[in-house]
């Protein structure tokens, strides 16, 4: 089955992380990569631009509205994304907890409903 473990974290600039932390956090997010990549369960890991990098669509009455900044105001964003592939939801939660982000920041774990790869859209088992 195959889950995202969506990271929801203060922006870094709002966390007052020092140098020394931001390397460290570095250096475990790299081990941790590697160990979802060397137990064969790693599809993809996205770490990104912090919310004011974003840009919202919406689409209501055929119109097309788009927004700079992300669509919600709160302390925590979406700060990255590990799509991995396990057994079930027992292991993504296993998973989850040996994340970085879970000492400062939230791991939610949600199951992918459907998944394009090599040119068709697969339900995942």
């Amino acid at each position: 089955m195959q889950y995202s473990l969506l990271l929801h974290a203060p922006e870094p600039g709002d966390a007052e992380v020092t140098p020394e932390q931001l390397a460290e956090f570095q250096t475990a997010f790299d081990l941790y990569a590697k160990s979802l990549d060397e137990a064969g369960v790693l599809v993809a890991i996205d770490i990104l631009q912090q919310s004011t990098a974003s840009t919202t669509v919406t689409m209501r009455g055929g119109a097309s509205a788009v927004q700079d900044g992300p669509f919600a105001a709160a302390k925590e964003q979406l700060a990255g994304t590990f799509v991995i592939d396990v057994a079930d939801l027992d292991a993504a939660i296993a998973w989850a907890e040996k994340n970085p982000g879970a000492q400062y920041g939230v791991i939610e774990i949600r199951p992918s409903a459907i998944t394009y790869r090599g040119g068709e859209w697969l339900t995942p088992a």
